[in-house]
């Protein structure tokens, strides 16, 4: 299984989310390094060479506000911004239904503003070998498994623990499958591939590759941009 010259690769940017944990912030529009964090995922997806289609998803309040933006900036692969839904997977499937004519799709957090083109592209070349790539970083801290009173039941081995990331990689035909039989509340789009039974490839994330989640993430985003930025 693999990618060759003549398919096409889209991309679906989801930035729905309500911001719940920014204390009245709206992270996708707060500046980063002067430009919105939004502006920042989609330049850096306009400018993978790989892509050809661009899909941005966004909360029915920001609609307006985010087709705003992306106007101003007249980036060619951007054909629609459409507004998600309550849940994430409501989000990537309408995201999904827009695709035209694609055979993978690279599905990332429009929270995720420090992501970059070699991170895309490493995504585009692990996902050859299983239909199925999420990008992911070792563990460094020690991981418990506690039940609901707080008792540890078990201490992971910590070189098999992994925190997943996005970008994250599929074969269209493979995650829309996925998503059509979603039956509860998800996080990530690799772990309905999982459930299908169908084997997911890491690959090497960055430390660099934050979610902004709080408003002390958004002052690390700062200085990570002004650092690694470009």
């Amino acid at each position: 299984m693999g990618i060759n010259s003549k398919q096409k690769i889209g991309a679906v940017i989801t930035a729905a989310g309500n911001s719940q944990r920014m204390n009245g912030i709206d992270k996708i529009f707060t500046p980063l390094a002067g430009k919105p964090v939004l502006f920042r995922v989609i330049d850096t997806f306009q400018r993978c060479n790989d892509i050809n289609q661009i899909v941005v998803v966004i909360s029915e309040q920001n609609l307006v506000r985010g087709q705003y933006l992306i106007a101003q900036q007249g980036w060619s692969k951007v054909t629609d911004v459409c507004a998600g839904g309550s849940q994430r997977q409501d989000s990537v499937l309408a995201g999904l239904k827009l695709l035209k004519e694609c055979d993978w799709v690279v599905i990332h957090d429009g929270a995720r503003p420090l992501v970059t083109v070699d991170l895309i592209k490493h995504g585009i070349e692990a996902v050859r070998e299983t239909g199925a790539a999420a990008a992911a970083i070792p563990v460094t801290d020690t991981i418990k498994l506690v039940g609901n009173d707080k008792i540890v039941y078990q201490t992971p081995l910590r070189q098999n623990l992994w925190a997943v990331q996005t970008p994250q990689v599929f074969d269209i035909q493979l995650i829309t499958e996925a998503y059509s039989q979603v039956k509860s509340k998800v996080t990530d789009d690799a772990s309905l591939v999982e459930q299908l039974g169908h084997k997911v490839k890491l690959y090497m994330g960055s430390q660099n590759n934050i979610k902004i989640t709080n408003p002390d993430d958004l002052i690390l985003a700062e200085l990570l941009w002004n650092k690694y930025g470009k």
